[in-house]
């Protein structure tokens, strides 16, 4: 992943699939920083049905679960 890219992880509080995602942000060594949606009601609206979603801050592309290790690669251009 090229090393200027801001990436979110937008989730909620005991979410699983939430920290499934952050495990494979993990195995990837990708920095992220999580953003709880529920601290935010348009968040909550926008993402709400879809978490967890990784987002590119700069390219302001999403990518929504279910992705695995492969596609979260793909998605940040490893």
């Amino acid at each position: 992943m090229p090393s200027n890219l801001t990436v979110i992880l937008y989730h909620t509080d005991a979410c699983h699939l939430c920290e499934l995602a952050a495990d494979l942000l993990n195995q990837a060594n990708v920095p992220y920083s999580m953003i709880d949606i529920c601290d935010d009601q348009s968040l909550a609206e926008q993402y709400g049905i879809r978490i967890p979603v990784v987002k590119l801050v700069e390219t302001q592309t999403e990518l929504n679960w279910p992705f695995g290790l492969e596609a979260l690669a793909e998605f940040l251009g490893a």
